[in-house]
């Protein structure tokens, strides 16, 4: 069997073989069981997971029980039932049944597995591969010269070429009607719209994020979750929206990878909002410090100027519940003054 794309990533490794690596290491599931031979071999679990063009997966039934292993080209029945559709083999065995498992798919709806792809099936399918970045560029064009308020993102040819796939983006409902008679009159096949979210077409675009990698949901995210500005507020980040959203024009799904962490830990923590009556006249709390485990506060008629204070030491002062000393002397380190910047005018 063989092993999870290990030769694969060592010749993707070469800048010459960089799209490629795009193409087939793209959502890659490591096959952690490859090198450990099952006690059943008799019975191989004949659910196969095959992966077609950026991030669309599917499982597949293998029926006539055809040896598969990992990279393998197979030709498997489509989803509308005409022709045949041409995939790559991405898991097999029995980590299949994780995967389905984590997405709660109904084993009835599976199609089946034809064979091994032939030589003559493998280069139609490369060259409508080929084919689909020129498809792209004038089924763009077209729905310009329409005026239809969408955009169309990516393009994705049956194995046989019978049909197209064109997934777009668009705000509100579209009637193509007319667009699909122009694909048809002049790509010569037959047309399938598919609409999809912002997310899902970033993800199959890629790019690279402000953190310097790729994409988290163009390489191993599979499933989107909501992202609200309270994930963001939890993690004392200031709510700048141009640096807080993603290329997608949506709030960026990292804010939601430690916001657990964050959750347990402001757990510990005394209410944000309360007051505490000291000395010198009431405070409030400013931002918080969660690795410190340190809370700043400052007075309400002197906001500028801000004290950092530890934890422990305002529960203490909460479970007393009397006028607590000045803020100074509370403090563990010098204050904070908090100074607004003016600009002039000056005349040249």
């Amino acid at each position: 069997m063989n092993k999870s794309c290990s030769d694969c990533l060592n010749k993707c490794a070469k800048k010459e073989n960089f799209f490629q690596k795009k193409q087939c290491c793209k959502l890659n599931t490591l096959d952690w069981l490859s090198n450990i031979k099952s006690p059943f071999e008799y019975q191989k679990y004949d659910i196969v997971e095959i992966q077609f063009k950026n991030d669309r997966k599917e499982f597949f039934l293998n029926q006539e029980k055809i040896p598969l292993d990992q990279g393998n080209i197979v030709t498997v029945e489509p989803k509308s039932g005409i022709g045949y559709d041409v995939g790559i083999v991405s898991l097999t065995g029995e980590l299949v049944k994780l995967q389905i498992r984590n997405k709660t798919i109904n084993s009835n709806t599976f199609k089946k597995i034809y064979r091994k792809s032939t030589h003559k099936e493998i280069n139609i399918w490369k060259f409508f591969k080929k084919k689909e970045f020129s498809t792209l560029l004038k089924a763009k064009k077209i729905a310009k010269n329409l005026n239809l308020s969408m955009k169309i993102c990516d393009v994705e040819y049956q194995g046989d070429g019978i049909k197209a796939i064109f997934y777009y983006t668009a705000e509100n409902r579209i009637d193509f009607r007319k667009l699909i008679k122009e694909f048809a009159v002049y790509f010569h096949t037959r047309v399938e719209m598919r609409q999809i979210g912002y997310r899902q077409e970033a993800a199959k675009i890629g790019g690279i994020g402000s953190c310097g990698r790729e994409l988290c949901c163009s390489t191993w995210l599979k499933n989107f979750k909501s992202v609200t500005t309270n994930s963001a507020r939890y993690q004392q980040l200031s709510i700048n929206i141009q640096k807080l959203t993603g290329q997608c024009s949506k709030l960026k799904c990292c804010l939601n990878y430690e916001l657990d962490t964050y959750l347990d830990a402001i757990k510990d923590f005394p209410d944000f909002n309360i007051k505490i009556h000291t000395e010198k006249g009431i405070s409030k709390c400013m931002k918080i410090d969660v690795f410190k485990r340190e809370m700043w506060f400052s007075y309400i008629k002197n906001p500028n100027t801000w004290f950092k204070i530890k934890v422990k030491k305002i529960k203490e002062i909460l479970e007393k519940d009397q006028i607590a000393p000045p803020l100074e002397e509370l403090s563990t380190a010098n204050s904070i003054q908090k100074t607004e910047l003016t600009f002039k005018n000056l005349s040249i």
